[in-house]
């Protein structure tokens, strides 16, 4: 080697996918391919061995990691199902940082109001009776609890599920969960951002309720605006830990 020259170092070669990741993306394509739902099966184990050319025990593995993340399902004596889709399994994987954080608990907060802004024309205008009756009893609840100064975080949860459910947006509904269900975790670790006011919380949603009723969008905007500004003074009253 002529002085001077350097020797140019090999580049990685990728690193191709192991045996259990092929099975994976194997099975993935035959779930799109035959457009299987939610509740559909899977051939037997052994079948799918002999269709792919591989061992039993890469398909066990392989199904194993699509169980983790929550496209499958194995029911003990009956096989291996497509899951339906749930956004669990991002909460249970939130980063826990995120839960002291105040300042990124009210950006999720603000990313919630904007989904359930988008939402409301359509849930208003497809209200149905029974999700009347259905609002009317949750506030019942809530009131009830309010009185005796207990919280009503769950009464919270099923009022905004039930509010969005004529929305026609299934995703949108569990997406919106997802958020509420990072909150409801946020307040076990830290009290101070706790609802301080269930009485307050509760008119909140009866102003909600009676907007919704009257068909007044621009009435249901206002009182979710706020509901949601009490909650974001708090997060911004605690500031980050």
């Amino acid at each position: 080697m002529a002085q001077g020259e350097q020797t140019r170092q090999l580049t990685a070669l990728p690193r191709p996918p192991s045996l259990h990741e092929s099975v994976q993306t194997a099975l993935r394509d035959h779930i799109l391919t035959n457009g299987l739902k939610a509740g559909d099966g899977l051939p037997a184990e052994g079948a799918l061995a002999q269709q792919l050319g591989v061992s039993r025990n890469s398909v066990r593995e392989a199904v194993k990691g699509l169980v983790s993340l929550g496209i499958l399902e194995t029911r003990r004596g009956s096989g291996v199902f497509v899951k339906d889709f749930s956004l669990s399994l991002l909460i249970d994987n939130l980063p826990f940082n995120l839960l002291f954080d105040s300042s990124e608990l009210a950006d999720l907060l603000e990313v919630r109001r904007a989904v359930e802004n988008d939402l409301v024309a359509r849930a208003v205008a497809n209200l149905s009776e029974q999700t009347k009756a259905d609002l009317a009893r949750i506030l019942a609840e809530m009131k009830a609890k309010a009185d005796r100064g207990e919280d009503v975080l769950a009464e919270d949860r099923r009022f905004h599920r039930t509010l969005f459910a004529d929305a026609g947006n299934a995703v949108a509904l569990k997406l919106l969960d997802a958020f509420w269900l990072t909150m409801s975790h946020a307040v076990a670790q830290r009290a101070e951002i706790a609802d301080d006011s269930p009485a307050d919380t509760y008119r909140q949603h009866d102003a909600i309720y009676r907007a919704a009723l009257d068909g007044d969008v621009d009435g249901v905007h206002e009182a979710l605006s706020a509901h949601y500004t009490p909650i974001l003074s708090r997060l911004d009253r605690t500031g980050p830990l």
